[in-house]
């Protein structure tokens, strides 16, 4: 059995070797594999009271308790994958469905069947032309950042109100913003000798997600546009991006407004040792996802060392997003911070076992500040 790729957006990350079941059919290769995680997350919250997404605050943090416990999924959801590739006229042929799916909720007897397509699209290309992805995928925006978080493979921020039903949040809305699902056309050059490469993509137009409230704006007549360049070269990667969509109120008379958002960022990997930096900013850009916050400027800052030893890795992550201004979309929100300590042990090719330990502080333009602490522990798998 062979690498494969388990999620698109994951395949240029090396969190884990993952192996499927390859079939061979006529000229087509099929693969299906996938991943299962769960985790213990234990979460006490204190402190004031903090508006809009606070995540380090008792009404998110801790899902409206001072405590909670919750055993459910870290950053990533549980996946099954499957690939099917083949050579045909010259082109590299690819298609992928990718169906997730949470563990965690809060009744041991209703249906758990809600599931997230996440993936589902094509792609055709050559060494020479590069390749041409349609359908739906993650963005570009926020992917180097968040596939190379340690917490991938973990739970970072085990923000409860997420975590039952969905997913913990990693450094999302404390570091950086969810990188996004959309449909799409892209385009990847081929890799230049010298190790620089550029992706763009035409995203589906998004409505606004403010998460507390109901969308107040809608993306209609122009595709979002996002962007990247990157340049790798002897365990160093750097990266620029880009991403903007015009977004069209929903309500009488008010204005319209244009998500404009930029990053940079660089990883460096030298024998044990793995350094990461990343910053984003913008208007728009949102704290959980595209514009949840309207037309605000905002900031995401995330840095990150590990250390490898045989089969444990070390780490240290802290993020932080940060509002600019006071405007209405924030609800009060000045900033989430999140930092996480966290131990990855390689018990095997398949499986890796995680403890993480952290806090989330919330804090808001009053000057109040709510905390959230927890901790994590358990396993993933790659098959």
């Amino acid at each position: 059995m062979r690498k494969v790729i388990v999620l698109s957006a994951i395949a240029a990350s090396s969190i884990a070797s993952a192996h499927a079941v390859e079939i061979k059919a006529g000229d087509w290769n099929v693969n299906v594999g996938g991943i299962v995680n769960a985790y213990y997350t234990a979460v006490s919250c204190s402190g004031a009271s903090v508006g809009g997404l606070a995540l380090g605050g008792q009404g998110l943090g801790c899902g409206g308790q001072e405590d909670r416990t919750t055993i459910g999924n870290g950053l990533l959801p549980n996946g099954l994958v499957t690939s099917a590739s083949t050579s045909s006229g010259g082109y590299d042929v690819k298609a992928l469905i990718g169906i997730y799916h949470s563990t965690a909720t809060d009744s041991a007897i209703a249906q758990n069947s809600v599931v997230d397509v996440r993936q589902a699209y094509f792609t055709f290309g050559s060494a020479a032309m590069g390749t041409v992805k349609i359908g739906r995928d993650y963005g570009i925006f926020g992917s180097n950042a968040i596939l190379s978080d340690m917490t991938l493979v973990g739970a970072g921020a085990p923000v409860q109100a997420t975590q039952r039903g969905r997913v913990a949040l990693g450094h999302i809305g404390a570091g950086y913003t969810y990188l996004g699902n959309y449909g799409q056309l892209a385009y990847s050059t081929p890799k230049s000798a010298s190790g620089i490469g550029f992706d763009i993509a035409l995203m589906d137009p998004v409505s606004d997600t403010p998460i507390l409230a109901g969308p107040s704006y809608t993306g209609k007549s122009m595709p979002q546009v996002q962007a990247q360049l990157t340049f790798g070269q002897q365990g160093l990667k750097a990266w620029v991006g880009a991403k903007a969509q015009k977004f069209e109120s929903l309500a009488a008379g008010a204005a319209d407004m244009t998500m404009s958002a930029f990053e940079a960022g660089a990883s460096y990997n030298a024998g044990n040792l793995g350094l990461l930096a990343n910053v984003q900013g913008g208007s728009g850009l949102g704290i959980l996802s595209d514009a949840d916050q309207g037309d605000t400027d905002s900031v995401n800052y995330f840095a990150q060392a590990t250390y490898k030893m045989d089969k444990l890795k070390l780490g240290v992550g802290y993020g932080v997003s940060e509002n600019d201004d006071n405007t209405p979309g924030t609800r009060g929100l000045k900033s989430n911070a999140n930092l996480t300590v966290g131990a990855y042990y390689t018990l095997n090719s398949l499986i890796t076992l995680v403890a993480e330990v952290g806090q989330t502080r919330s804090k808001s333009f009053s000057g109040a500040t709510g905390r959230m602490n927890g901790v994590a522990v358990g396993g993933i798998i790659f098959f």
